[in-house]
């Protein structure tokens, strides 16, 4: 994540991640959970805090899930159901559920699916949030697969060319598994950056920088600006910002998300809704396993050899060197879990109101 998103030393207190987690279970039983989802959700949470996302940790989504909650919006206890199935698919109705506590469901019935047929693909429709779309392709790399996830909803983005938003941010996410070197995980939103992050941008008063948002008449904004006051949602623009910079191939990305999650789950893309988010989140989980086409043993030493190969490349002038998806994620990781994850000063006041308001326990300080 660039820099201009972390909060600063002096702003942010490192706290305890078995402190963090017990925490954020106990906030997601008093929205009404079973004690297995409360676990986890804060499991989803808390590993991409300690993998340094924050975009789609605590610091945001947390909040954002209890509002959900507390409006509503989300079901505490939904009733997941297959709605269409073969021995290598099948289409899940979430039922109002949280993605992020659903997720791992459908991703171990896809690797069920690979390890018969090789391959397992599930989708599923009327969801809530997924969250970090990436925690759920690396538990299919933990097991030997490559593991592949999409979600789709909401229309905040532009087309290429386009005045008006059609699309989600719409991340894809994929994993694959290595022998000594941490895992590839390629986790990235389809947009110019995830919409989240001008929520963390705001919060750290970082402006945006030039060919991420346009104005109201779809412009793209060319130089820095700050966050918008009325919000970002509407005028983000796809990857790549302008057409001359590629912005066609993030909009291409965002329809393939939409085709995956939306129409083969038998939903809808978010454009078709009259009301926002009327027709849900929708998801896509993908399992490939390696058996099923290699060695496995052979398939994680050359993908040490390819790693290592780019860890390894000269960098350019200017920088330190040549990462890979993953890489720093894995670095975080352990960082973290050593030392504690780094909050923001306003994200801390937020739990201690939670002790207060929900009667849940203090946050522990690393």
């Amino acid at each position: 994540m660039l820099e201009r998103f972390k909060p600063r030393a002096e702003d942010s207190e490192r706290v305890d991640v078995d402190s963090l987690r017990e925490v954020v279970q106990a906030i997601f039983e008093k929205m009404g959970t079973s004690v297995d989802d409360a676990a986890e959700a804060a499991d989803v949470l808390v590993n991409t805090d300690l993998r340094g996302v924050e975009t789609h940790g605590v610091s945001n989504m947390l909040r954002a899930y209890v509002n959900q909650f507390t409006s509503h919006k989300v079901n505490p206890r939904p009733n997941m159901k297959i709605e269409r199935e073969s021995p290598g698919t099948a289409v899940i109705n979430g039922d109002l559920g949280l993605g992020l506590i659903l997720g791992r469901r459908a991703m171990e019935m896809a690797m069920e699916k690979a390890k018969t047929v090789g391959v397992g693909i599930v989708t599923m429709n009327n969801s809530g949030h997924l969250g970090a779309v990436g925690h759920f392709s690396m538990i299919a790399a933990q097991n030997d697969m490559v593991g592949m996830c999409a979600t789709a909803a909401g229309t905040g983005v532009l087309p290429t060319f386009a005045a008006e938003p059609r699309f989600g941010t719409n991340p894809i996410s994929i994993a694959a598994p290595a022998k000594n070197e941490p895992p590839l995980l390629f986790d990235a939103a389809t947009s110019q950056i995830a919409g989240n992050k001008f929520n963390l941008a705001r919060r750290v008063g970082s402006d945006l920088l030039p060919g991420w948002i346009a104005d109201k008449d779809g412009t793209p904004i060319m130089e820095e600006t700050p966050v918008p006051e009325e919000g970002w949602y509407g005028q983000l623009l796809p990857m790549g910002g302008t057409r001359e910079m590629g912005s066609h191939k993030g909009y291409g990305m965002m329809l393939m998300v939409e085709v995956l999650g939306a129409f083969l789950s038998g939903s809808v893309p978010g454009m078709f809704d009259t009301e926002d988010f009327e027709s849900g989140y929708k998801h896509y989980f993908a399992a490939y396993n390696i058996s099923a086409f290699t060695d496995p043993d052979a398939f994680k030493e050359k993908m040490d050899r390819m790693l290592k190969m780019l860890r390894e490349t000269r960098p350019a002038k200017g920088h330190d060197r040549v990462l890979y998806p993953g890489l720093s994620e894995a670095e975080e990781t352990a960082d973290r879990m050593a030392n504690g994850v780094p909050l923001h000063k306003e994200v801390i006041e937020w739990f201690d109101g939670m002790v207060g308001e929900l009667g849940v326990p203090e946050l522990k300080k690393a």
